[in-house]
């Protein structure tokens, strides 16, 4: 009876019915609203479609199609290559702290998910409604949407500051617009976007009718890749992962509902070196199958040798000027004695050629005890 509980608890915890969905917009699709911010054909049918004729629209599809065709080649095809190498499981919960909007990277190193679990200080914003934008005010917006990308597609990572400051301007405000162009240009096709709150106990549920959507903290976007059979379920949630603040909010009691998963940590300030994020740090080690993390991520001392197997791959060099106190002598030592060969891709703060490093930490497996 306790496990019926337990899961008509998570059937409710985490059911959200279609038929109370958030409209893309008056006319469009969410996945066409998608692929035409990302600089993509929408469908035929699409009252978007007429809007492609326009030459600022077709200036934004060969900027996106260059940009695309230029980090498939120098970063994502890398990234895919290295996960099929390196990661057996791509399947059930990625867990993606600090992570900002970026879908993009959760989706290339775990491409097989059912479900992930972003989270970050910047805020949701409206669902993107390109029917009230026209004119100059559309070429302004998509303006808008390139320079959000910027620093994401040339350093594979978003600078908070930054990214808080620009995501709240603009008529395409919020981390969704750029979740959108993420998953309309890796294949994605969205199904349905919904804004949900989250409860103190853990719980999801649909925001109310009656709160304006600019205070939305959290949403849930479902897609299908390829063939399109398999539903993933992306939330994101605009929330403080401070130890206050998710005592107070029920992110990590939403997340506990999910475990074991994976997680994955990149450019996350280092955090979780200190104790101000000891809820985070200790959640992801104590419900993580694997781990795949720069040295931004959890303290190298902390991976227990009788409880993870820890890989390192690339080459570790010393932190970028501004998080300098953050250079781990245990890190150096295991570089040096394991001596992994180069990434052939960059990742996280350290973006020079033959500079980025990666550490695969795996859960061991526990022996049975003979009795």
């Amino acid at each position: 009876m306790r496990t019926l509980l337990a899961t008509a608890a998570l059937a409710a915890a985490l059911f959200i019915s279609p038929t109370h969905r958030v409209q893309a917009t008056e006319e469009a699709s969410f996945d066409d609203t998608a692929k035409f911010l990302a600089g993509m054909q929408p469908s035929a049918d699409s009252p978007l479609t007429p809007l492609t004729h326009a030459n600022n629209w077709k200036a934004h599809a060969r900027h996106f199609d260059e940009q695309w065709k230029s980090v498939d080649a120098r970063q994502l095809s890398r990234v895919r290559a290295w996960a099929g190498g390196h990661l057996s499981d791509t399947s059930g919960t990625l867990f993606y702290m600090f992570s900002g909007p970026d879908i993009l990277y959760a989706t290339t190193f775990f491409p097989n998910a059912s479900t992930y679990v972003l989270s970050g200080l910047e805020q949701t914003g409206p669902i993107p409604n390109l029917s009230k934008v026209r004119g100059p005010a559309l070429r302004a917006a998509l303006d808008h949407v390139k320079t959000s990308l910027r620093q994401v597609l040339s350093h594979g990572y978003f600078i908070t500051s930054q990214m808080g400051a620009h995501l709240s301007r603009g008529q395409l405000p919020g981390t969704i617009p750029v979740m959108y162009l993420f998953l309309a240009r890796t294949g994605k096709t969205i199904k349905d976007v919904s804004f949900v709150q989250l409860e103190p106990n853990g719980t999801v549920k649909l925001l109310d009718a009656s709160t304006p959507p600019s205070s939305a903290r959290a949403v849930r976007i479902t897609f299908t890749s390829g063939s399109g059979e398999h539903e993933q379920t992306l939330y994101y949630f605009s929330t403080d992962l401070g130890d206050g603040g998710v005592a107070k909010s029920g992110f990590l009691k939403f997340c506990d509902q999910l475990k074991p998963g994976n997680s994955f940590i990149k450019s996350a300030s280092y955090l979780m070196h200190g104790r101000g994020f000891s809820s985070v740090r200790n959640f992801v080690l104590e419900n993580s199958k694997v781990i795949v993390q720069d040295d931004t991520g959890i303290p190298a001392r902390m991976f227990i040798e009788d409880t993870w197997s820890v890989q390192p791959f690339g080459r570790y060099t010393r932190p970028i000027p501004v998080f300098s106190g953050m250079y781990q002598p245990q890190m150096s030592r295991l570089f040096n004695r394991e001596k992994p060969a180069p990434l052939d891709f960059s990742i996280g703060y350290r973006w020079g050629t033959n500079q980025s490093h990666l550490l695969l930490a795996t859960r061991r497996v526990k022996s049975a005890t003979r009795p």
